[in-house]
């Protein structure tokens, strides 16, 4: 706030200004507030000819302070106006925080589009081999093989850092492997009786499996929208394979296995690797050599290597030598 006074032209020695004294006290109307005296330091003859200028309001206040004071309080801070995490001026603006959430939705997109393409070739792939070769047995021990060595390679080179494991995390890994295994060969006999399509839409309802499982082994409740939301996946389940043209019992049978063990998986899984520093993919890894283990055994004294010597020799004569096709 600026003020302008303007008086006559009267010079008087700034000592005399508080001595003087009027004789006959007269009574003035001012609108501004009546102002402490100052001692001037640059000059002993004020001059009230000139305009007084009230640079603040905080004039009014003590006048005592130093220069260095007096500059501070006359001096505007201004803050960049980021600076308080305040609201942008314009909405459309994306902020940092909203730019990496973004991200964040875009790279788990791309995560499960690439797993679904993938997924999609594998099960084609998988089709191809068990109708030249049907011995679902080694094929599931060939593809955790597969997965295996890709990994240990990627450890030896460097690639992907090793897990740091222990006795302790092997142990708890067995159950886990347990369940994989047992899912995993289901999935390929499955496969190996029916369509793709079919054990895929039977698999479909694994979460029914899990709400079931949960409620009554472990004990979980869930809100009634869940249970109602199961009545759509177990109602196509149920109408796919009514309406299935070459039904197959044992492909039934070995899908619904498949969805019962990886449910268990998923439930060993979290219940027995809590606070475990080990990434998703080596824990996988991890999760695919044990399961070879537990699964190279079995394969041998359910098939073994006579059947697996003449199934090569049958698919040879299909389809020739080709490896990839």
């Amino acid at each position: 706030m600026i003020s302008y006074v303007k008086q006559s032209a009267v010079t008087i020695p700034g000592s005399d200004i508080l001595r003087q004294k009027s004789p006959v006290p007269t009574r003035q109307f001012s609108v501004l507030p009546r102002l402490p005296a100052v001692k001037s330091r640059r000059s002993s003859v004020v001059s009230i000819a000139k305009p007084l200028y009230v640079s603040s309001i905080e004039g009014f206040g003590s006048l005592k302070r130093s220069s260095t004071d007096h500059q501070k309080s006359s001096l505007i801070t201004c803050k960049a106006y980021e600076a308080d995490q305040s609201q942008p001026v314009d909405a459309n603006i994306p902020q940092p925080q909203t730019r990496s959430e973004a991200a964040k939705k875009l790279k788990i997109g791309i995560y499960f589009a690439t797993w679904w393409a993938l997924n999609v070739v594998f099960n084609i792939y998988n089709k191809k081999v068990l109708n030249a070769f049907p011995f679902p047995w080694l094929t599931s021990t060939l593809s955790l093989a597969t997965g295996s060595l890709m990994m240990l390679i990627s450890w030896a080179t460097r690639i992907a850092e090793a897990p740091k494991t222990d006795l302790e995390f092997w142990k708890t890994l067995f159950p886990v492997a347990v369940a994989h295994t047992i899912g995993h060969v289901a999935a390929t006999v499955s496969m190996s009786k029916v369509a793709v399509s079919f054990t895929h839409i039977i698999k479909s309802g694994e979460p029914a499996f899990s709400v079931l499982v949960s409620r009554f082994i472990l004990g979980e409740t869930f809100p009634v929208p869940v249970y109602l939301s199961l009545i759509p996946i177990i109602g196509g389940c149920a109408l796919s394979a009514l309406t299935e043209l070459n039904f197959n019992m044992t492909g039934f049978m070995g899908a619904m296995i498949s969805n019962l063990a990886f449910v268990f998986r998923n439930i060993f899984s979290k219940k027995g690797m809590k606070g475990k520093s080990v990434s998703g993919m080596n824990y996988y890894a991890c999760l695919s050599i044990l399961s070879l283990l537990i699964l190279t055994p079995f394969a041998i004294a359910v098939e073994g290597p006579q059947m697996w010597a003449v199934g090569w020799e049958n698919a040879l004569s299909q389809i020739g030598p080709h490896f990839i096709w």
